[in-house]
């Protein structure tokens, strides 16, 4: 009798899986998140999964990033209080803090616009058009809450503006950012024609000149926006799909996430926060001018950096962006109170900038 031989084996060049309704099976990532978050906690990372040690290496080397800034601006105290009596005086510490609100805020903006993988060069140009324009006559006119909607609206605008250049113009961020910081800082020469409009409401100047428990309202303000911005970007939906973005941005459009809408608001953020530092400029020194603002691009950016945001997008951190503002503020109080140059001091941030940039390529060889 011949003998049933046993069927061949079936050979496809597709890998077989198990449906994704057998308990102990793998769901893809995209099928997990197309079913929800109780999919993706359902089955957490082991041990041994790659991605999970690979984001303990990230927020150990978050952790040792900010651990360094905090001990330069130890090492920074130490050499104040060496060079000059007045460094621990509660009244120069307050100087910093107020001088570090402002271009605080811009930072925070630009923190979230270089984790979503851009950058933007106009943050100083934005800042003067928004003080400019809502110092005017005529803006002053109607009182101190209109001058802050103002400043504020025209900020949110010009950052849309960018946004959709740079989202749906397809354009180079760099080169759009670029052309609006030359055409900020001219639309702010032609409509102050390069005088300083004086600011002649006292409830907006009392925004800066105004304490609570002898701190500035402006250092409240800045404590506020940092918040909101540490809450969106580490609680919210909105700060993973920018980490997504800027980390991959096909791949995150792949996975249906609207790049193009997300990468317009974080533009839009980073105008807003232009605004609210114009406000805060404008209250602070009773002008409106062209000339202010001019630098904050390189130094938010610079505290973006040593603050250890990559430039290539997809990793950062607000805190470490803070850490940076406060270095780069500290630097320069030590500078006015040792009746040191201006270019020293610049050489000396130049060394800060090279010197994280390098940190940072060896930080990421190592992730």
């Amino acid at each position: 009798m011949n003998e049933v031989p046993p069927p061949a084996p079936v050979r496809t060049d597709h890998p077989v899986t198990a449906p994704s309704d057998v308990p102990g099976t793998v769901v893809s990532d995209e099928r997990a998140t197309a079913r929800g978050d109780d999919v993706a906690r359902a089955q957490p990372a082991t041990s041994t999964s790659p991605i999970w040690a690979r984001q303990v290496v990230a927020l150990r080397a978050a952790g040792f990033r900010s651990l360094s800034l905090l001990g330069v601006l130890a090492l920074l105290c130490v050499v104040g209080t060496a060079t000059s009596a007045n460094f621990l005086t509660a009244s120069n510490l307050i100087n910093i803090l107020t001088l570090a609100s402002v271009i605080g805020v811009v930072t925070v903006g630009a923190t979230f616009v270089v984790i979503g993988g851009g950058i933007d060069l106009s943050v100083g140009a934005i800042v003067a058009v928004a003080t400019v324009w809502a110092t005017t006559t005529q803006t002053q006119s109607y009182g101190a809450y209109v001058m802050a909607f103002t400043a504020v609206s025209v900020g949110t605008g010009a950052g849309i503006l960018n946004g959709v250049l740079v989202a749906y113009g397809r354009l180079v961020p760099f080169i759009v950012t670029l052309a609006t910081m030359a055409g900020g800082y001219g639309l702010a020469e032609q409509l102050s024609d390069r005088k300083s409009q004086f600011v002649t409401v006292t409830a907006f100047t009392d925004i800066a000149q105004q304490r609570l428990l002898g701190i500035p309202w402006l250092v409240y303000i800045l404590v506020a926006v940092v918040a909101v911005g540490w809450l969106v970007l580490n609680r919210t939906v909105f700060g993973r799909r920018t980490l997504a973005i800027g980390g991959n941005p096909e791949a995150a459009r792949l996975a249906g996430l609207h790049v193009r809408g997300h990468v317009l608001t974080l533009y839009a953020v980073s105008g807003l926060c232009c605004g609210i530092a114009a406000v805060m400029l404008a209250a602070r020194t009773n002008t409106g001018a062209s000339t202010l603002g001019q630098g904050y691009e390189l130094d938010s950016i610079a505290a973006v950096v040593i603050g250890g945001t990559l430039l290539a997008g997809g990793r950062g951190s607000l805190v470490g962006s803070m850490l940076g503002v406060l270095v780069f503020t500290t630097i320069t109080n030590l500078f006015i109170l040792n009746s040191l140059s201006t270019p020293l001091q610049h050489i000396a941030k130049g060394a800060i900038i090279v010197a994280a940039i390098l940190l940072q390529r060896r930080g990421t060889r190592t992730t």
